[in-house]
């Protein structure tokens, strides 16, 4: 059998990183064996649907780097594509099972039911489930949902990827609503309807549906359906171990929130991948090609899968290095531009600004706070840094070098080189004792980016200031 997988999500808001890392591994499970990937809009939710919630889902689909073989917009031999567009089918499924004796239409109102709930709660009862008053009643002219009737004594049992062997009793599941008053589908009976028409092979989802399945098991087994296989991928869990809740603010959680902070498409692809997968491979730094090539499903962790902020800024930053200065140049330049950085400035300029930064930058907007700590806010020098510069012929070194700066008429990278070296021959200091007090004088620190580029970056007004004011210090 080809494999075949879907991800369905519903219009109902933006790209979640759960939701993503759902669509995410299909897509690779669907690759990795040569198979299709399906995009299926699960749209029934009316109330709840938002009128652009199926193109942002898509195009933030497609910014991460997943493409798919069928869907809304690329229409394959199984569509139509949104469930709201197969209602006849579900009706026509509904009715079927009317005629098999395994559903029967329910007249009761939702005050009867909420009342009959209530009687079972006061008398003790622990399953809610419905009394099954309305089966095998005569048709009614009236309104009535359709409920699937749940067969006695039986175990659904199948072998989940992830979680092995998983078993449900029919007991603990009471008659159902497949089709309510509105004709509209519920979602686990169109759920299985959809899955079995479109050939769906193996579905991959979050844990959190796992008490779906036995549901959707009794609709394959009541019209003698082949079962899907499925894989239930464990919750993704905050630095507390906490279920991640799109309430908790300490985590960014929507694809577009990374997208318009500057993260690279191809890192948050590589990072959400290994959201509770662990290929064979001892690096962490992975392209698609790599990860489709590397995925397993039987490397499915069974543990919550940590969303580790440090690990993904990490990831994002060795993307970033990878980057041409042309390609870094082009993520940081709308957001400089936004913050009115440079507007007088020279594409040299700007040049020097990204290779400075480069190691160090994590995400495209974080270059105007790096932009900004370095350049506008006041000038401190580290204690350590300021203990260093007290030693014998600094000073020295600093005024020597500082006049040769207010000599020259243009600086730039090899300008400031050559003056470097000019000083610390004049003052005979090398090395460390000659780059150091001259990078601590103008940067405050110890470390940091290439010195002469940094340099050129402060411009001469700046250097001079910083060096007057560490010859005050000494």
């Amino acid at each position: 059998m080809k494999v075949r997988v879907r991800y369905a999500p519903s219009p109902t808001g933006h790209l979640h990183i759960g939701n993503a890392r759902t669509a995410l591994f299909n897509y690779l499970f669907a690759k990795r064996h040569g198979g299709d990937f399906i995009v299926r809009i699960e749209d029934t939710d009316i109330e709840r649907n938002v009128e652009t919630g199926i193109e942002s889902q898509l195009s933030h689909l497609k910014w991460l780097g997943i493409d798919w073989d069928e869907s809304v917009d690329k229409p394959g031999e199984h569509g139509p594509y949104r469930q709201l567009e197969r209602l006849e089918i579900y009706q026509q499924y509904a009715e079927t099972l009317i005629e098999k004796g395994l559903a029967y239409k329910c007249y009761c109102t939702s005050e009867e039911l909420a009342e009959e709930k209530e009687a079972l709660k006061k008398a003790g009862h622990d399953k809610l489930h419905y009394s099954r008053k309305c089966l095998g009643l005569p048709d009614q002219d009236k309104p009535h949902t359709i409920r699937f009737k749940v067969p006695d004594k039986t175990e659904y049992t199948f072998n989940d990827l992830v979680k092995k062997a998983v078993t449900f009793k029919s007991e603990d599941i009471g008659d159902w609503v497949i089709l309510k008053r509105n004709k509209i589908p519920t979602y686990n009976f169109a759920c299985a309807v959809d899955d079995h028409l479109m050939e769906i092979s193996h579905i991959l989802r979050g844990e959190d549906h796992i008490t779906n399945t036995p549901r959707q098991l009794m609709i394959f087994d009541a019209f003698s359906w082949e079962r899907p296989t499925y894989g239930h991928m464990t919750l993704i869990v905050n630095e507390n171990h906490k279920k991640l809740s799109k309430r908790d603010e300490s985590i960014i959680q929507f694809i577009e929130q990374y997208k318009n902070l500057g993260f690279l498409p191809q890192a948050l692809f590589n990072f959400i991948a290994l959201l509770g997968f662990s290929p064979k491979s001892d690096d962490e730094i992975l392209d698609k090609a790599e990860l489709i090539g590397l995925f397993d499903e039987s490397r499915l962790s069974s543990s919550p899968a940590m969303f580790d902020k440090e690990k993904l800024h990490f990831i994002n930053n060795r993307h970033i290095k990878k980057l041409s200065d042309e390609a870094l140049l082009e993520l940081c330049l709308p957001y400089l531009n936004k913050a009115g950085i440079g507007k007088d400035e020279t594409d040299d300029w700007f040049e020097s600004l990204i290779k400075v930064f480069k190691d160090r930058l994590v995400y495209g907007a974080q270059i105007v706070e790096l932009y900004r700590d370095f350049f506008e806010h006041p000038f401190k020098i580290e204690e350590e840094a300021l203990t260093f510069i007290q030693q014998d012929g600094v000073r020295n070194l600093l005024e020597t070098f500082k006049s040769k700066l207010e000599q020259a008429e243009n600086i730039d990278p090899d300008t400031i080189k050559s003056h470097i070296k000019a000083a610390g021959k004049e003052t005979d200091m090398k090395g460390k004792m000659l780059f150091m007090p001259i990078r601590i004088s103008v940067s405050g620190t110890m470390h940091g980016p290439d010195l002469p580029q940094m340099m050129n970056l402060m411009g001469k007004k700046i250097l001079i200031d910083r060096l007057d004011k560490t010859i005050g210090m000494i």
